[in-house]
């Protein structure tokens, strides 16, 4: 062989080493918060990450959903023991049991989703949550004929009432005179999968003159959106693009990318690039937004558009500073 194939040779066997160096062997999982899988919210975009992930690498993924907190432990340490990894713990309320099971398996990769946990094993990534609702509250403002606004929360706890004070701060920039009705669900986790008591409160909302109404409650919200729709008012959707459930009557959503920050970890393990540590995700990194596709279209006018894409640039460049409920338990306007 001449020397200069010899050296094609061996650069071509160390390219194929390199990338396979690159690709580790991955063997992702998922436990989902309360609410169920297809919640339509926050658990489906969890499973839709997930399956972007699998459609492009081949690679197949195992899930559980959990019906109490026993169960998500549990789940953990089994996906663990079997040697899972990356495993994405997805919600708050998992934050105990992920710190138990990640300490006992140092060597294995764990994300968890709306919560920190801080050890050199886990990767947690945040939202800024207030921002995204900041801008469908001005543009729900903006929409509305009333000057009555509503918001349905799921459990009452602090990352709710993150949504609830960039909804009212947005709400308020474009008419500080306008009137918010809030309600949460209920204060277990069960206010998350509720429907029938979604749709109740947005009912009494709506008595009360709201003509949109916003939901941040999980499965719950799917009521709140029925509801809206069934009276004729304007609903917006949270965490995924729920524009579709009702078409023409949902006036955006407040996109929470947590399909984005699935399929990032399972990807990062895949090709050797997954770090531990805190990932805060807001409009600048697109971890927030706001839907407009062709369900929504008709509703947004080219002014709203306009202010939602000023709001959007301000917040990003920090000339607007919304209120982060979570640093003071405060909603500051």
């Amino acid at each position: 062989m001449r020397l200069g194939s010899l050296a094609a040779a061996l650069a071509g066997v160390a390219l194929s080493a390199m990338a396979a160096f690159a690709q580790q062997p991955v063997k992702p999982a998922i436990v989902y918060d309360k609410g169920g899988k297809f919640d339509k919210s926050f658990n489906e975009g969890v499973f839709i990450g997930a399956e972007k992930f699998r459609k492009e690498t081949g690679v197949e993924f195992r899930d559980f959903e959990p019906n109490n907190d026993a169960q998500i432990e549990q789940a953990l340490r089994r996906f663990a023991r079997d040697g899972n990894s990356p495993i994405i713990a997805v919600g708050f309320s998992q934050a105990t049991a992920l710190q138990k099971v990640a300490a006992e398996f140092p060597d294995l990769k764990f994300t968890i989703i709306d919560m920190v946990v801080d050890l050199p094993n886990v990767q947690s990534i945040v939202f800024k949550e207030h921002e995204g609702s900041y801008l469908v509250g001005l543009l729900g403002a903006m929409a509305s004929k009333t000057n009555k606004l509503g918001f349905v929360g799921g459990m009452d706890i602090p990352l709710i009432r993150k949504f609830a004070c960039g909804y009212v701060q947005g709400i308020k920039a474009a008419k500080p005179d306008a009137e918010i009705f809030q309600n949460m669900t209920g204060s277990t986790p069960a206010a998350w999968a509720d429907p029938v008591k979604g749709g109740e409160l947005a009912k009494s909302q709506i008595d009360r003159g709201a003509d949109v109404i916003y939901h941040a409650a999980g499965g719950t919200g799917i009521g709140v959106l029925r509801a809206a729709a069934d009276a004729g008012k304007l609903g917006i959707g949270v965490d995924s693009n729920q524009n579709a459930l009702h078409p023409g009557k949902i006036l955006t959503s407040m996109l929470k990318r947590v399909d984005v920050a699935a399929y990032n970890s399972f990807m990062a393990a895949r090709n050797g690039g997954w770090k531990p540590g805190i990932s805060v995700l807001g409009l600048k990194e697109g971890g927030v937004d706001w839907a407009l596709d062709d369900n929504n279209r008709a509703l947004i006018t080219p002014e709203m558009k306009a202010a939602a894409d000023k709001a959007k640039a301000d917040i990003i460049s920090g000339k607007i500073q919304v209120h982060d409920y979570m640093s003071d338990q405060k909603c500051t306007m």
